[in-house]
């Protein structure tokens, strides 16, 4: 089960890598951020440069004419973005989003599982670019891209 964290309890610790800090919120070890909760996503693997989440858009995820809100797209895929720089950085660096740029390609059925995969292109010593797809877990097919610039601080 993933621990989710509260506002005092961030999943990132100053004293481990990007990638350690994942890999610790993956196992259990560390709370997952709160939103993921919220929109009902999950990190289910992580290496050096990449990351994968899956997601369920439920009832409570629909916009105005009751399909996925696109919102609920940009969340999972800044999710994945944001993991894959995160997961070059050393001890003490995180990344945050600078710019954002989502396709939605086709609808996403609510109560359907989907794969967001995050993969970095460039991380530099303050920059990081990044892109990202959403697949169905069962029909394969693709649903979502997106590309990001992030800002890297420690």
């Amino acid at each position: 089960m993933t621990k989710h964290a509260m506002p005092n309890d961030v999943p990132l610790s100053p004293e481990r890598s990007g990638l350690e800090n994942l890999v610790r919120i993956i196992n259990g070890e560390s709370p997952a951020p709160a939103i993921w909760a919220v929109m009902g996503h999950r990190m289910i693997h992580a290496a050096h440069g990449t990351v994968t989440l899956r997601g369920i858009p439920g009832p409570d995820h629909t916009n105005l004419v009751g399909t996925t809100h696109g919102g609920w797209y940009a969340t999972l895929l800044d999710s994945a973005l944001g993991g894959a720089v995160n997961s070059t950085g050393k001890a003490g660096e995180h990344s945050l989003t600078l710019e954002l740029k989502v396709n939605i390609i086709r609808p996403i059925p609510v109560g359907m599982e989907v794969e967001a995969v995050g993969e970095v292109d460039h991380a530099g010593r303050r920059t990081g670019v990044a892109h990202a797809r959403i697949t169905g877990v069962e029909d394969g097919k693709l649903y979502a891209t997106a590309s990001t610039t992030m800002l890297t601080i420690s």
